[in-house]
């Protein structure tokens, strides 16, 4: 019998975070480990009168892919992945691992190389998104793996997984309609802003926002969500971050990261832990020494810190920005095979001011929405 949160959570995703209608197309991938999620996902793209297409990946397969692949092999896209992503109505990603460490070990240029070789997909995946051809959304399945990443128990992971995408379980989606209208409020006060100024411990970064447009994400392109995000302008950003949680990408995980940024790019960074990694990961391309995303986390469901960037870059309190690609319907024109998100606490102390008044300080908006 499956756990009825499986399934509400996959109803929401469906019928409300992608919508999809009849004929649509769906493509649904994520790891065995998340059979129970899958199957219900499946159905419910049968309900809504979609046809699924399910991949799922066994655990331990990217292992062998970066222990045994020649540098060709790396830089292969399958055609039938092309396909699906260049033609599909709809993307729902579940993210969920037996291990999330499995790549730590590898070679940071063979991590870099697979990613410039799929550059040119994430792009055109971004561009479809951008317009309407795609839809698109990730969710998370509680495994025992990301529990231990976060520091809790199964069923504790299990609680808090499903209580930040389902707070109220007897009507999910009304309440991320009612979170999507008051965070409405924030993207249209911010509509037209110029400047943005961040301060905050070891942190003073001023960045433009001048005819780029703020995003209100309500569930419709991750769950959990709670976030408003924009691109900045790709030359604009100057002064420096200290990242106050370690950064999770590839299953690597690199701690007190600090990045310098002159004339839009990062000149210099810093790291305690796997500092060679990140590095060679922002020398990936043209790109991946830009910032294409900036954005205030609003979920206040999320209060700690889990390593696993799909709660935490929506944590209440905290900024987060992304190295690499940006989202072109906010106006970015940064392109990149990596998208890194990297976050910051505001709770202590920051501030974040547009065009010099203050709309935020130690965590919380200071302007009423």
């Amino acid at each position: 019998m499956v756990e009825p949160r499986i399934e509400k959570l996959a109803d929401l995703l469906v019928n409300y975070s992608v919508g999809v209608q009849p004929g649509d197309k769906v493509f649904i991938g994520g790891n065995t480990v998340a059979e129970p999620l899958l199957k219900s996902l499946y159905t419910e793209v049968l309900r809504a009168g979609g046809h699924p297409l399910i991949t799922a990946r066994l655990p331990g397969v990217d292992e062998l892919l970066f222990k045994y692949a020649s540098d060709e092999q790396l830089k292969h896209l399958p055609e039938p992945q092309k396909l699906v992503m260049e033609t599909y109505d709809v993307l729902i990603q579940i993210q969920g691992d037996v291990n999330t460490k499995a790549l730590s070990g590898v070679d940071p240029a063979r991590t870099v190389l697979q990613a410039q070789a799929q550059m040119e997909l994430m792009t055109a995946i971004l561009q479809r998104a951008a317009s309407g051809q795609l839809r698109w959304t990730g969710a998370p399945f509680p495994t025992n793996a990301s529990a231990q990443d976060a520091e809790m128990g199964l069923n504790e992971y299990e609680d808090f997984v499903y209580g930040a995408c389902l707070p109220d379980i007897d009507d999910p989606v009304g309440y991320w309609q009612r979170f999507s209208a008051w965070q409405q409020k924030i993207v249209d006060w911010l509509q037209g802003k110029e400047r943005v100024h961040v301060v905050g411990p070891e942190t003073d970064l001023h960045l433009s926002i001048a005819n780029r447009t703020f995003i209100n994400c309500d569930g419709r392109r991750n769950m959990p969500d709670g976030e408003v995000f924009t691109g900045p302008v790709e030359d604009s950003i100057e002064g420096h971050v200290h990242f106050s949680y370690p950064l999770i990408y590839r299953g690597r995980e690199v701690s007190d990261v600090r990045l310098w940024f002159e004339g839009g790019q990062v000149v210099k960074a810093t790291a305690d832990k796997n500092e060679d990694f990140l590095l060679k990961t922002l020398d990936t391309d043209g790109g991946s020494r830009r910032i294409g995303e900036f954005a205030i986390g609003t979920n206040e469901g999320i209060t700690r810190f889990t390593r696993d960037i799909l709660f935490d870059e929506k944590m209440n309190g905290t900024f987060h920005m992304a190295l690499g690609a940006g989202y072109p319907e906010t106006g970015s024109k940064n392109e990149s095979a990596i998208h890194w998100d990297m976050i910051c606490d505001l709770r202590d102390g920051g501030e974040i001011r547009v065009d010099d008044e203050l709309l935020y300080k130690d965590g919380k908006f200071v302007i009423q929405f």
